[in-house]
Protein backbone atom coordinates (compact mmCIF):
# COMPACT_ATOMS: atom_id res chain seq x y z
CA UNK A 1 0.00 0.00 0.00
CA UNK A 2 1.49 3.33 -1.06
CA UNK A 3 1.88 6.00 1.61
CA UNK A 4 0.87 9.56 0.81
CA UNK A 5 1.60 12.60 2.94
CA UNK A 6 -1.02 15.31 2.38
CA UNK A 7 -0.18 18.82 3.58
CA UNK A 8 -3.20 21.13 3.37
CA UNK A 9 -4.28 23.88 5.78
CA UNK A 10 -7.96 23.95 4.77
CA UNK A 11 -9.72 21.35 6.92
CA UNK A 12 -12.54 20.58 4.47
CA UNK A 13 -10.20 20.20 1.50
CA UNK A 14 -7.73 18.12 3.53
CA UNK A 15 -10.46 15.76 4.75
CA UNK A 16 -12.03 15.41 1.29
CA UNK A 17 -8.72 14.64 -0.44
CA UNK A 18 -7.70 12.21 2.31
CA UNK A 19 -11.02 10.37 2.01
CA UNK A 20 -10.71 10.13 -1.79
CA UNK A 21 -7.19 8.73 -1.49
CA UNK A 22 -8.14 6.23 1.22
CA UNK A 23 -11.07 4.98 -0.88
CA UNK A 24 -8.54 4.32 -3.67
CA UNK A 25 -6.46 2.21 -1.29
CA UNK A 26 -3.71 4.64 -0.30
CA UNK A 27 -2.47 5.03 3.28
CA UNK A 28 -2.80 8.76 3.99
CA UNK A 29 -1.25 10.94 6.65
CA UNK A 30 -2.81 14.40 6.54
CA UNK A 31 -1.46 17.49 8.31
CA UNK A 32 -2.45 21.15 8.44
CA UNK A 33 0.83 23.02 8.03
CA UNK A 34 4.17 22.90 6.29
CA UNK A 35 6.31 22.55 9.41
CA UNK A 36 4.45 19.45 10.58
CA UNK A 37 4.47 18.10 7.03
CA UNK A 38 8.23 18.51 6.73
CA UNK A 39 8.81 16.73 10.03
CA UNK A 40 6.52 13.82 9.12
CA UNK A 41 8.04 13.48 5.65
CA UNK A 42 11.46 13.01 7.24
CA UNK A 43 10.13 10.55 9.82
CA UNK A 44 7.76 8.49 7.67
CA UNK A 45 9.39 8.71 4.22
CA UNK A 46 6.11 8.62 2.26
CA UNK A 47 5.93 7.42 -1.32
CA UNK A 48 4.47 10.79 -2.43
CA UNK A 49 3.94 14.23 -0.91
CA UNK A 50 0.91 16.28 -1.96
CA UNK A 51 1.16 19.84 -0.69
CA UNK A 52 -0.75 23.07 -0.78
CA UNK A 53 1.42 26.10 -1.53
CA UNK A 54 0.19 28.87 0.77
CA UNK A 55 0.11 27.61 4.35
CA UNK A 56 1.03 28.70 7.85
CA UNK A 57 4.47 28.01 9.31
CA UNK A 58 6.15 26.87 6.05
CA UNK A 59 4.86 27.24 2.51
CA UNK A 60 4.69 24.31 0.13
CA UNK A 61 7.75 25.72 -1.64
CA UNK A 62 9.65 25.82 1.66
CA UNK A 63 8.76 22.19 2.37
CA UNK A 64 9.75 21.17 -1.15
CA UNK A 65 13.15 22.90 -0.92
CA UNK A 66 13.92 21.37 2.48
CA UNK A 67 12.98 17.87 1.32
CA UNK A 68 15.17 18.19 -1.77
CA UNK A 69 18.17 19.17 0.39
CA UNK A 70 17.94 16.01 2.49
CA UNK A 71 19.57 12.85 1.10
CA UNK A 72 16.79 10.64 2.54
CA UNK A 73 13.85 12.66 1.19
CA UNK A 74 15.11 14.23 -2.01
CA UNK A 75 13.74 11.46 -4.24
CA UNK A 76 10.20 11.53 -2.80
CA UNK A 77 7.84 12.67 -5.58
CA UNK A 78 6.26 16.03 -4.75
CA UNK A 79 3.01 17.39 -6.20
CA UNK A 80 1.74 20.88 -5.47
CA UNK A 81 -2.01 21.32 -5.04
CA UNK A 82 -3.08 24.95 -5.00
CA UNK A 83 -5.76 27.43 -5.91
CA UNK A 84 -3.23 29.77 -7.48
CA UNK A 85 -3.85 30.39 -11.16
CA UNK A 86 -0.67 32.39 -11.66
CA UNK A 87 1.21 31.00 -14.65
CA UNK A 88 4.53 32.02 -13.08
CA UNK A 89 3.64 29.94 -9.99
CA UNK A 90 3.13 26.83 -12.09
CA UNK A 91 6.30 27.46 -14.08
CA UNK A 92 8.36 28.05 -10.93
CA UNK A 93 7.19 24.78 -9.38
CA UNK A 94 7.88 22.73 -12.49
CA UNK A 95 11.20 24.47 -13.23
CA UNK A 96 12.34 23.73 -9.68
CA UNK A 97 11.71 20.03 -10.26
CA UNK A 98 8.26 19.38 -8.80
CA UNK A 99 6.68 16.20 -10.12
CA UNK A 100 3.29 17.79 -10.61
CA UNK A 101 1.09 20.80 -10.10
CA UNK A 102 -2.67 20.51 -9.67
CA UNK A 103 -4.90 23.56 -9.56
CA UNK A 104 -7.96 23.62 -7.29
CA UNK A 105 -10.69 22.85 -7.93
CA UNK A 106 -9.65 19.67 -9.68
CA UNK A 107 -11.27 16.49 -10.92
CA UNK A 108 -10.58 13.25 -9.04
CA UNK A 109 -9.06 11.78 -12.20
CA UNK A 110 -6.53 14.59 -12.37
CA UNK A 111 -5.39 13.84 -8.81
CA UNK A 112 -5.18 10.08 -9.37
CA UNK A 113 -3.38 10.50 -12.69
CA UNK A 114 -0.73 12.70 -11.04
CA UNK A 115 -0.23 10.14 -8.29
CA UNK A 116 0.01 7.24 -10.73
CA UNK A 117 2.60 9.15 -12.80
CA UNK A 118 4.67 9.73 -9.66
CA UNK A 119 4.46 6.10 -8.63
CA UNK A 120 5.49 4.95 -12.11
CA UNK A 121 8.39 7.42 -12.30
CA UNK A 122 9.55 6.50 -8.80
CA UNK A 123 9.34 2.76 -9.53
CA UNK A 124 11.13 3.15 -12.87
CA UNK A 125 13.95 5.21 -11.36
CA UNK A 126 14.41 2.95 -8.33
CA UNK A 127 14.66 -0.13 -10.51
CA UNK A 128 17.55 1.49 -12.37
CA UNK A 129 19.83 1.25 -9.31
Amino acid sequence: MKKILLIEDNTDIRENIAELLELEGYKVTAVANGREGLQLAKEQLPDIVLSDVIMPELTGHDVYRELKKDELTRFIPFVFITSSVEKKEVEAAINNGADGYIQKPFEEKELFDAIKRCIKINCDSSSAF
